[in-house]
């Protein structure tokens, strides 16, 4: 009796075993046809490419570098802040620099006119008639540096081009030539000479990216490396990774990129709540649901998944957020900061399983 309980035992877990295995293949097929749907392959090789030729003079910053690249892949500017000698304007131009497109750059002065970025019409005494000579704004990525030191008037001239690509100029619309793409430096410590950004041109940037200093290990590297290469940073050491035609193709791909109903009701609660927060003064508009769902399907497609997880809306709602919130009186006086309010939304909000 005992033999027959112990072979039946035996039979029974071999039965289970066969069971479990049966459905682990299964999900692993499910799983292998899943992420063969769309091939992705193609679009992390080039993002590793990038990453290694900033590598070559950058050490360490690799949330900023990773958020300009999620930024290019889902066609938005980007805003970063951060003390001075942090690598900010370096940084943006060596990724311009692995991109085979049009690169300028544009020092924001106080005395800095928009004509000084748009362009201006020219009376040409030959034909007796106006030209229209193109500003540094026409390009394929544009660095402006210390955006905030210029004032509202000629920050205003971004307000266009930034939101629709186009310029319109004595009646004219003319087009940006795509991919077109804005990444404005600001220092947060210096307030002499600068002019706040108003919330209509911070609105138009995808991510506000915060730069921190390097930890102490980036920084001995940092010292080493400089001092192995003489402090001389030939930029003529990039390559260029990707084709303008290129940049198009992946922002297409990550169109194509899964989501699921409940994580739209996700996204779209952390957002309603910002506009329901005893804490904010300001909350976040449709633009800004829209800008972290684009960014979470290209958080999921630089690694390697062709659908949106809880994670990869997570990892992007403060860069999209924190400068489209504007906190009440009361809790600026408490020293309460935006990032905090992000945080507790997102403890708040239950996470789609």
């Amino acid at each position: 009796m005992e033999d027959q309980n112990t072979s039946s035992s035996e039979n029974l877990d071999e039965t289970n075993h066969n069971e479990e295995n049966t459905t682990n293949k299964s999900i692993e097929n499910t799983s292998e046809d899943f992420i063969s749907r769309i091939d992705l392959k193609p679009l992390q090789d080039s993002v590793e490419d990038i990453k290694r030729e900033i590598a070559k003079f950058i050490v360490g910053q690799n949330e900023m570098i990773e958020l300009l690249i999620i930024s290019i892949l889902t066609n938005g500017h980007s805003l970063i802040e951060g003390v001075p000698g942090v690598a900010k304007t370096v940084t943006a131009k060596l990724l311009a620099k692995t991109m085979d497109v049009d690169f300028s750059r544009i020092q924001f002065t106080p005395d800095l006119m928009p004509s000084d970025i748009l362009g201006t019409s020219i009376f040409n005494v030959k034909t007796s008639e106006f030209e229209y000579k193109k500003g540094p704004i026409f390009s394929n990525i544009v660095l402006i540096d210390e955006i905030n030191r210029a004032p509202a008037k000629t920050q205003a001239a971004l307000f266009e081009v930034m939101a629709e690509r186009q310029i319109t100029m004595d009646g004219t619309r003319y087009d940006m030539e795509l991919p077109f793409l804005v990444f404005a430096t600001q220092n947060p410590i210096e307030q002499e000479g600068t002019y706040r950004l108003p919330e209509a041109q911070l609105d138009r940037f995808l991510f506000k990216i915060e730069v921190d200093y390097p930890s102490l290990e980036d920084e001995v590297q940092i010292l080493v490396d400089n001092h192995n290469r003489q402090d001389n940073m030939d930029f003529n050491a990039i390559s260029s990774v990707l084709s303008a035609d290129a940049i198009k193709k992946y922002q297409n791909l990550i169109k194509q990129i899964v989501v699921e109903d409940n994580l739209l009701n996700y996204i779209a609660s952390i957002v309603n709540n910002t506009r329901n927060n005893a804490n904010l003064y300001l909350g976040a508009s449709p633009r800004a649901s829209i800008a972290i769902l684009n960014a979470a399907k290209a958080n999921a497609a630089i690694n390697g998944r062709d659908f949106v997880t809880p994670d990869d809306i997570k990892r992007c709602t403060k860069a999209v957020l924190k400068h489209r919130l504007v906190l009440t009186p009361e809790r600026e006086m408490e020293a309460f900061t935006v990032d905090k309010v992000v945080d507790q939304i997102l403890e708040t909000i239950e996470i789609p399983r």
